[in-house]
């Protein structure tokens, strides 16, 4: 199951490679990433198939995972033209589903979480 995790890092050098480097030992492949820093702290969202792995070795190296949740992936190759966005998003809020992470991933893909992946899955169309 596609799976995504968010991890919290200090927002100083190292903090993503440490993570990367972690799940990379472990043999676990990011297929979608997303991060922020600023204010002295780091988020990162991370796509991966195993999290039960992924999890082991990201906590395994001292990193603190904030929330698991399932993520809906949608591929968006030949979708890349003005509005594509606005329409998949534009459904989920007609559903009343409220994203909470959306980022790109490997192979021409759209990943979306929510706290209701079914009703996600269900307005999207996936």
């Amino acid at each position: 199951m596609a799976t995504d995790l968010s991890v919290s890092v200090k927002d100083e050098p190292g903090g993503l490679a440490g993570v990367a480097k972690a799940l990379g030992d472990a043999g676990v492949n990011i297929e979608g990433l997303a991060g922020l820093g600023g204010g002295g702290s780091g988020h990162i969202h991370l796509l991966v198939e195993d999290a039960a792995k992924a999890r082991s070795a990201i906590e395994g190296a001292g990193y603190s995972i904030d929330g698991e949740r399932e993520a809906v992936v949608l591929d968006v190759a030949g979708e890349d033209r003005p509005g594509s966005l606005a329409m998949i998003a534009g459904k989920a809020s007609d559903a009343g589903v409220n994203l909470t992470a959306c980022y790109a991933a490997t192979r021409s893909r759209l990943v979306l979480v929510a706290d209701d992946a079914a009703a996600l899955r269900k307005a999207v169309g996936a």
